[in-house]
């Protein structure tokens, strides 16, 4: 498996990348397929998995250096110089061979199963158990095993394998044959037949639900390799969470019904966050946009849903919004946000900070998957469902269907005099496609070109804000390969103090924990971060990896229901860099 990570590192080229993992498919044992897909992905828990391997870099330090015998001293010295912690691991173990009767070959099987144990060691002794099973792995390992392995605790993989390599190439290795695809390593070139572009797009589509329902390429690979229609048979099932449907921006209400057709249905766009309802086997689970499970957080939406919604196994999409106890009115999502990672007092914090369910569609319901049916079909099994509406506890999202420009405008305006985000507008013959952005819904706000990064590096401030991490380097999403691209850096917009707002000092805290490498006063963190931006304009800059840079961009707002894989993508981007021309012409 090294030996693929080096050639995956080793070029820059999607294509040769795809080719190299095709080729390592059709190899692989049917019994690796579960942790080996995983570790490609630079994991070893799926993305809606709670838990978390856990170890901090200076940690992993003190690890690398029992593991060695090199002093901390001389790992952080050439730590600071390369900026990476998986090199200076590999560096260290070429020169300096730590002798041991216990080290053994390692097996991808061994480090899967030591990693994931990092999650689940709980108690007294815990950080000590941790460091034995690190220093287990790096002791056995060669020097490039021990690179992936610290670059996988620190989910830090660098290979260069996003979400869309990662289903081309299932394609690739189990479906070549049969469209007649080759790859020309010459001139870096997809070979297909002239008339078998359609079904490749087919192969591609197919792999791409199947894994936006399942969230598990091992189990889309075992699929694949057995046939398309194994693939067609992944279904969505209650408990495990699937991607949301993705909604794209939408200029005006003309320009909403140019996207999903007349007449649409119109709804709330709610400053709240997403929540997937999951009943299965008389159990409800709770998951966000970000599959993170908030079961335990939110006693009072179980309580409302239990009471109200009528099924034995489902799984339904709803927005929470937050309100005010005393107004009644909604209120923005910064201010019940500290909820989702509220781990005691939640019986309080629930009471301080309630929220209203608004259910908008459902995707499952007593054993039948919904997401083939269209949304009007889909709405009205809703409407069957919810026994009770209950305001400020749980309802139906406020909804129109209209073909009038003039009616939907005034429900546009109800639903910002009510203190939201702006509007819905879907297409009433569309079917749920997860994780898609695909013209069978979009969103209206006011501020249209705002855009929602993840923060991908940092600068240590000088003066009164040394202390802190003032400067963020920020990115959109690559949507073809989900690689993160660089687009500018932002560091006004924060306040001072705490108590005045959204702080240097609270983003600081935020990245601290997720710092990855560390050069002078730049540092690269995880990206887990996302925040909300706007800008004067979008230039054109090869600067950044996007492509584009944001002209004078500050800070709006803490995303904490959004992921990376949730942020603006590089085709919004541009289509706002190419509205941004016309309105200038």
């Amino acid at each position: 498996m090294v030996v693929l990570y080096e050639q995956l590192e080793k070029t820059t080229k999607r294509l040769e990348k795809t080719k190299q993992l095709a080729d390592f498919l059709q190899q692989l044992p049917e019994k690796d397929f579960s942790h080996v897909l995983l570790l490609l992905e630079g994991r070893v828990f799926p993305a809606w998995d709670e838990r978390k391997i856990g170890m901090a870099s200076r940690l992993l330090l003190k690890v690398i250096s029992m593991a060695t015998g090199a002093s901390q001293e001389k790992l952080e010295e050439e730590w600071k110089k390369t900026g990476n912690l998986g090199d200076v691991a590999a560096s260290v173990k070429q020169t300096k061979r730590q002798a041991t009767l216990f080290a053994q070959e390692l097996t991808t099987q061994k480090v899967f199963e030591n990693l994931q144990k990092l999650a689940t060691i709980e108690g007294h002794g815990t950080v000590d158990l941790k460091v034995k099973l690190v220093v287990e792995l790096l002791t056995s390992a060669s020097s490039q095993e021990a690179k992936y392995i610290v670059r996988t605790i620190l989910e830090d993989l660098r290979v260069g394998l996003g979400e869309g390599t990662v289903r081309d190439a299932i394609v690739w290795a189990f479906f070549a044959d049969k469209i007649g695809l080759t790859y020309d390593a010459a001139k870096n070139e997809l070979v297909l037949p002239d008339d078998n572009r359609t079904t490749y797009e087919e192969y591609l589509n197919a792999v791409q639900e199947a894994y936006n329902v399942a969230n598990d390429f091992a189990a889309v690979a075992l699929a694949a390799k057995q046939g398309l229609h194994a693939l067609q048979n992944i279904y969505l099932l209650p408990g495990k969470p699937v991607k949301v449907m993705l909604y794209q921006k939408a200029e005006d209400i003309l320009d909403a019904f140019e996207i999903v057709g007349k007449p649409a249905a119109f709804e709330y766009k709610f400053d709240g966050f997403r929540l997937q309802i999951h009943k299965a086997d008389g159990k409800l689970v709770l998951f966000t946009r970000r599959l993170e499970n908030v079961t335990t957080q939110f006693p009072d939406v179980l309580a409302a849903v239990e009471q109200n919604v009528v099924g034995d196994s489902f799984v339904l999409d709803a927005e929470a919004v937050g309100y005010s106890p005393e107004t009644k009115k909604y209120i923005a999502f910064q201010n019940i946000s500290q909820r989702i990672k509220r781990k005691y007092d939640i019986a309080e914090m629930a009471v301080k900070f309630p929220v209203e369910l608004d259910l908008f569609d459902v995707l499952y319901y007593n054993g039948q998957s919904q997401i083939k049916k269209t949304f009007a079909e889909r709405r009205v099994l809703l409407q069957q469902i919810l026994a009770r509406q209950i305001p400020q506890k749980i309802q139906l999202a406020q909804q129109i269907v209209t073909a009038k420009e003039d009616v939907a405008a005034r429900f546009y305006e109800q639903s910002l005099a009510a203190g939201n985000e702006g509007m819905m507008v879907k297409n009433l013959q569309g079917m749920y496609k997860p994780g898609s952005r695909v013209g069978y819904g979009v969103k209206i706000k006011p501020t249209l070109d705002t855009l929602e990064v993840v923060i991908v590096g940092a600068e240590w401030g000088e003066g009164k804000r040394s202390k802190w991490l003032s400067s963020y380097v920020i990115a959109v999403r690559n949507p073809e390969t989900g690689e993160l691209l660089e687009i500018g850096r932002v560091s006004t917009g924060l306040k001072e103090k705490p108590e005045e707002g959204m702080s240097f000092q609270q983003i600081s805290e935020l990245l601290q924990p997720l710092i990855i490498t560390e050069k002078g006063r730049e540092v690269v963190v995880k990206p887990e971060v996302v925040i909300e931006v706007d800008y004067e304009e979008i230039q054109k800059s090869p600067s950044y990896t996007s492509g584009f840079a944001l002209r004078f961009p500050r800070f709006v707002k803490l995303r904490e229901d959004r992921g990376k894989d949730d942020v603006s993508t590089t085709e919004e981007v541009k289509r706002f860099y190419e509205k941004q021309r016309g309105r200038a012409s």
